[in-house]
Formats: structure tokens, sequence, C-alpha cells
């Protein structure tokens, strides 16, 4: 359901080459509500059954800052790991906070839905496309790289085609609405703007950092890394993507890093994958627009935080 939501947060630590705005932020949408990050500490706001605002933050995870995980291309996937498990945990608890306390999610319906997910990750975007490349070779006589190419498109397609139809479901598309909250409030926050709805309101969706352009730098770069594996057993094929993702998500987040820093041909290479987030955005109202400010507030200031706000029956945060 959530494929790319946590690609958002993948590439925060990336915010930090802003040139008007130093101080690291980014993003994710939840359930009702916004998860952000902040230099140290991650702020999370959702909108309460009652209408008001439930804020909590909690102190980031400092081992991504020591030792081999600092290294260029591990440290992508290292952050990709830790934001995931973030991202888990935060849309757990927007889930308890929206549905309210006796609608709460069970661990075994999270894990379920973790399973289901990772089923549908690895025969979506891993194994059909695959079979579709060696279909195409066959019928049309292609070589290796053009094999890994009609596959990296294929994955391409399948991830946009998914991307539209859920769009298409209600509960999703609120949550891409939440997604252009967030997107608005980090554009004002970065051009030094006053945070009020109205004013963070006439900001742009779109923003360079999104997870949504992550993804599609993933599938480029796949097309390159797998072509180097060479051609093998089935089992060797499926084998061999699934060992080489971390490679494929490090190689992807070092070129998102640097072309951030980059107003000539960072910019231009990325724009193309800026068109997808016109999917994986909505324009949100006032209401979608506060939250998001507020996550952004108790990210910078956690001492901000409610105190009492129970999270289906449980006070604290997150470890």
């Amino acid at each position: 359901m959530f494929v790319g939501a946590y690609f958002d947060v993948i590439v925060s630590a990336i915010a930090a080459l802003s040139e008007k705005k130093m101080i690291p932020v980014g993003g994710q949408a939840v359930i009702e509500g916004v998860l952000m990050k902040g230099p140290e500490h991650w702020g999370l706001a959702v909108r309460k059954p009652d209408g008001s605002i439930c804020m909590k933050s909690w102190l980031g995870s400092g081992w991504l800052k020591r030792g081999i995980w600092k290294v260029p291309v591990i440290r992508g996937f290292a952050t990709m790991v830790e934001m995931m498990r973030i991202g888990m945990r935060a849309l757990s608890m927007s889930a308890d906070i929206s549905l309210g306390e006796e609608e709460k999610i069970s661990p075994f319906e999270t894990f379920i839905s973790v399973a289901v997910a990772l089923l549908g990750v690895v025969g979506l975007f891993i194994a059909l496309p695959m079979f579709f490349s060696e279909y195409a070779k066959e019928m049309f006589a292609l070589g290796e790289f053009g094999k890994n190419a009609v596959e990296g498109i294929v994955r391409g397609v399948v991830f946009i085609g998914y991307v539209v139809l859920i769009s298409m479901w209600k509960e999703i598309a609120r949550v891409f609405e939440y997604h252009g909250a967030e997107h608005k409030t980090i554009n004002a926050y970065e051009d030094e703007a006053d945070l009020r709805p109205e004013t963070v309101s006439r900001y742009s969706r779109i923003h360079r950092r999104c997870g949504t352009s992550f993804l599609i730098v993933v599938v480029v770069v796949s097309i390159i890394v797998f072509s180097a594996v060479g051609h093998g057993s089935v089992l060797w094929r499926v084998g061999s993507r699934i060992v080489l993702l971390p490679v494929v998500i490090g190689i992807s987040y070092e070129f998102i890093r640097a072309a951030a820093k980059s107003d000539t041909w960072g910019k231009y290479c990325i724009m193309p994958a800026l068109c997808l987030q016109y999917v994986t955005t909505r324009e949100p109202s006032l209401d979608q627009l506060e939250v998001a400010i507020a996550a952004l507030d108790v990210a910078l200031h956690p001492e901000k935080e409610n105190v009492n706000c129970t999270l289906g029956g449980v006070a604290n945060g997150i470890d």
C-alpha cells in the first residue's frame, strides 16, 4: 500500500545541502498525519478523531553517524533500513491515533500487512520484470544490456501503474494529500517563510528530494548494476537481484545526494522524476497543512510534544 512512502525519509539527510536552510529536514506522510525528521529528533503529528493534533517526538538513532555506516554507498542502504524501521512504527502509531483505541491495529495484522507487502514487492518489482525481459530477449534477440534495460523499464512502468492505481483509492488519496502538505511545508521552511497554513499553501507540492524521485533513480541504476551480473539460472537471477538491491539503493542514494548539490546537471537529471510527484501528491487542505507544520515544529522543538497524548492506550513514544 505504501510502497515508496518510506523513501521520502531516506533522503531527508540530503536536506542539509539546501542553500537556504542548513538544518536537515525531511518527511513522510502517514495515516492522517505527517512524520518529520529534524537535525536530531523525529516529530510526528496526527489529527485525532476529536479534531485535535497529537504531537510526539523522539531522539533519532546515533549509529548512522559512526564507523562503517558513514562510508559512501553503505550509508545509503543503512539509512534506508533505519528509515523503514522508523516509518513502520510511525505508520502504526498514526493508525492507533487516527482510528482510536477501539480500532487499534494488532501486531499480527501489522505483521501480515508487512509480509504481504514484501511478497508483492518481490513478485511485482523483481520477478515479473525479470520474466518479461526474458520473453522480450527471445522475441527480439536482445543482448544482456538490452534485456536488463527492458527489465528496468518494465519495473518502472509497473511502479508507475501501481501508484496510479492506488491513487484512485480514497484512503490513499488522502495520504497523498498529506504528502503534498509535507512537501509544501518543507518548501516554505527552506524559503524561510512564515509557517502558517495560509502562507504554506502558496508553495509547490513538488520537491526535489522526494522519495518518488529516489525510486525512479533506483530503476535506472538497477539496469546498470544488474547488467554486470550476467546471465544464469532463474534462481541466480532472482537471488542476485535481491542480494544486490542494497548496492543499487546505496548508489542511488549517492546520486541523489550529489544531484541535490547541483542546480545544473542535478536539477535536470531529476526533473523527469519530479513529474511523478503530480500523482503521489495532492493539494492539501489548510487543516492538513496545519498538521504538517505541527510535525515540523515538534521535530525542531521536541519540548512541544503533547505529553498527555495517548497512542492506542500507550502513552510512550518510540524507542
